[in-house]
């Protein structure tokens, strides 16, 4: 089984602010809300709300959705493009994708792709609030055993080494950088500190 981060993995981009700025095209009533999205964004940058609460009041904008489900499948209709032509080239049913992205979002993608497992953020679709912890960092690691705890990782993929606890998981560890990835050496996922020396 591999494992792969979605965004800037094995997506062009990010899928949350690309969707974002979809609906932003299709409904103005959206822009009513940039006002408290900039100011919770402050907020976050000098630490006095959370990540999570940042992303919540960034993901209010669904409040305005009528159809989400709808808006999804379209969303994708025109962004299956930015999916890597590398992952489309050896993915299997298998993969896991790990993402802090809405659940909700990525699941379209990986019905068409014929992908069976997303463990992503549990995001209201009508609201925007989290119904999880966001599925980031350590999370992404504890969301993955929780569900699969007796399964041996092969493949570790992720753009971000803030991703070390995913990488942790598997027998080979590769880091993506658009279309081209590195292997991160054996020796650094050996022993205790695994990819300390990395961060």
């Amino acid at each position: 089984m591999n494992v792969y981060d979605f965004d800037k993995t094995i997506y062009d981009g990010d899928s949350a602010l690309d969707f974002y700025l979809f609906c932003l095209t299709r409904n103005i009533k959206i822009l009513a809300v940039i006002p408290a999205q900039l100011l919770w964004a402050f907020f976050y940058f000098v630490k006095i709300k959370t990540k999570t609460q940042c992303k919540e009041k960034f993901f209010s904008f669904l409040y305005y959705i009528d159809n989400i489900d709808c808006m999804a499948d379209e969303f994708w209709n025109e962004k299956m493009r930015k999916i890597k032509q590398w992952y489309l080239k050896q993915k299997t049913e298998d993969d896991v994708w790990v993402s802090a992205s809405p659940e909700f979002l990525l699941r379209p993608a990986a019905e068409i792709l014929q992908v069976r497992n997303i463990i992503a953020s549990k995001v209201n679709p009508k609201t925007g609030r989290f119904n999880s912890l966001n599925c980031y960092g350590k999370e992404k690691a504890s969301r993955f055993r929780e569900q699969f705890p007796d399964i041996e990782v092969d493949s570790v993929y992720s753009d971000s080494l803030s991703d070390a606890p995913l990488f942790n998981l598997g027998k080979n560890a590769f880091v993506v950088k658009g279309d081209k990835m590195r292997r991160l050496p054996l020796e650094s996922i050996a022993g205790p500190a695994r990819f300390g020396r990395f961060l």
